[in-house]
């Protein structure tokens, strides 16, 4: 399917997110926020800025003085980043708080449809995706609202349906995706493509191609390191399937502890929601290493493979899965999908 975009004239969410919505050279982050004009898109774009380099606490409190605001784009970026920015620090009430909010901001749209219900649409489909929460059978359909986005935006709802693919299995569908998303770039968004590159990584772990799964990680990297934008590195962790272990921890030891502390607090936040709603009880007692290693047993890698993968001896995977076994009270490999993502 073929997905035209070019941006129309008129844009009805240009002020959503804008820091995510800046093109800038990867280092000048902060820079980009400091050149934008004063007023409430900057502080927006201040709390995006603190976390996408996985600092929600302070992201937090910039978002909460925008809650209210008048101007609908920036209450609704407000209410994105409180309510991931509190499910990232286990505030589990004020995130569900901030997702009620920004529903009831969609909903109170002085537009008729298509324009806020294609955008309700969008970011409540986004919402479930990204929570790994019960999914709709269809997606909606990209053209009735991708021409509303502006351009960092929209490179994320592209992301946002590459994940809908992965979480479907579908993972040519969702590479085709990324790299056409990737292919029509003529300005470096780097935050969005971040999170496109890492999608990637998901995929071609899932289709046991390293290879390819570590040049898109490594994208990231490029992209995410000059400006210590780590935050999606940590909430994704668990689904790049040992790659930050194979990589990241060899060459950049300290920025790894980084992402792994943010791994515990996101993921513990993000179980509270996800577990209860689904009935699926995602591993919360193991490492993030066990983690990681049971994610690749659960898809059929042998011990073998999943050493020469994470740089590790055999028995060292060995131990690991027994670890891992013990601490879900469970017998043998078969059973380990149940507690994995999927």
């Amino acid at each position: 399917m073929e997905i035209d975009m070019e941006e129309d004239k008129e844009v009805e969410f240009s002020g959503l997110m804008p820091l995510m919505n800046t093109a800038f050279v990867p280092g000048r982050c902060k820079e980009a926020v400091l050149a934008m004009p004063e007023g409430p898109e900057k502080e927006i774009a201040a709390a995006e800025y603190e976390y996408f380099r996985g600092n929600p606490r302070e992201a937090a409190k910039k978002a909460q003085m925008y809650l209210d605001c008048q101007d609908r784009a920036v209450r609704l970026s407000a209410c994105l980043i409180y309510g991931y920015a509190n499910l990232s620090i286990g505030q589990i009430r004020q995130s569900g708080y901030a997702l009620r909010e920004l529903k009831k901001t969609l909903k109170s749209g002085s537009k008729e449809p298509p324009e806020s219900r294609a955008m309700e649409s969008f970011l409540s489909f986004t919402a479930a995706v990204l929570l790994h929460l019960p999914l709709p059978e269809e997606l909606p359909e990209p053209g009735e609202y991708l021409r509303m986005l502006p351009p960092g935006i929209r490179i994320f709802a592209m992301y946002v349906r590459a994940h809908y693919y992965y979480l479907q299995e579908d993972y040519s569908k969702s590479l085709g995706i990324v790299e056409g998303t990737v292919s029509v770039q003529d300005a470096i968004y780097p935050i969005p493509m971040i999170y496109i590159h890492l999608v990637a990584v998901m995929d071609y772990i899932s289709l046991k191609q390293p290879g390819p799964a570590k040049e898109h990680l490594l994208a990231a990297w490029e992209l995410a390191k000059p400006d210590d934008l780590v935050e999606a590195f940590g909430e994704h962790h668990g689904l790049l399937g040992g790659m930050l272990e194979a990589v990241i921890k060899k060459n950049w030891p300290e920025d790894f502890k980084r992402i792994i502390a943010i791994t515990y607090q996101f993921s513990a936040g993000w179980r509270k929601i996800h577990n209860p709603a689904t009935g699926h009880e995602v591993a919360e007692n193991l490492t993030t290493t066990e983690f990681a290693t049971a994610m690749l047993a659960a898809r059929g890698w042998t011990n073998k493979e999943i050493a020469e993968h994470m740089n590790v001896s055999a028995n060292t995977v060995k131990s690991c899965i027994a670890s891992v076994l013990q601490k879900l009270h469970i017998r043998n490999r078969k059973e380990l999908k149940r507690y994995m993502l999927p």
